[in-house]
């Protein structure tokens, strides 16, 4: 899942966050043939557990904002179900590291990496799905001053826009694409 960390956050930072035990699971979960899903943070760990640097995104987003599907996340049947465009929650800066074989599947307006597929069971969201009204509330908190980076950042939006927003929608498809990857992962 996510967090303010990245994975080049040190012990020294955050001693109670180390990238390389985490790094070194998601590979020993891969190698095992297991269904794996990174969300922000986490989807920047899978990058990284396939040899592909973290970056920083061209803009930071927070809020709620569309992604669109490429032509491969059309054609991804664990996530075509998700339309295009499709209002899901971001909370960012970085963007996961890409491997040659991976496939971007979405993007936004300030993100051009959204959702990856690194392999048939493993994807890294960097958008925000599984935000509720109760999460955000929860990161609003945590947050230094919403309102100055909202007037500051093209993709940040105040908290009062995010608080409004029913994450029902992006919800229920982040849902249908668990059900569907679980199916896949099952039948292997």
């Amino acid at each position: 899942m996510g967090g303010p960390q990245s994975p080049n956050t040190t012990l020294e930072e955050c001693p109670h966050f180390n990238a390389a035990a985490e790094i070194n699971l998601i590979q020993k979960c891969i190698s095992a043939g297991k269904a794996v899903v990174g969300v922000c943070l986490g989807s920047q760990l899978i990058g990284e557990a396939f040899g592909a640097k973290v970056k920083q995104s061209p803009e930071k987003e927070i809020g709620v904002f569309p992604i669109t599907l490429t032509k491969l996340g059309t054609e991804d049947e664990k996530i075509n179900h998700f339309g295009t465009p499709l209002n899901v929650g971001h909370w960012h800066n970085d963007i996961p590291g890409l491997t040659p074989e991976s496939k971007v599947l979405a993007f936004s307006e300030g993100c051009p990496v959204q959702i990856v597929s690194y392999s048939n069971l493993v994807y890294g969201f960097q958008c925000h799905m599984e935000l509720t009204t109760e999460v955000v509330s929860l990161l609003i908190e945590s947050e230094d001053d919403l309102v100055a980076a909202s007037k500051k950042h093209k993709f940040v939006q105040n908290p009062e826009t995010i608080l409004a927003y029913d994450y029902s929608e992006m919800n229920a498809k982040l849902f249908e694409f668990l059900d569907k990857l679980t199916a896949a992962y099952k039948a292997q």
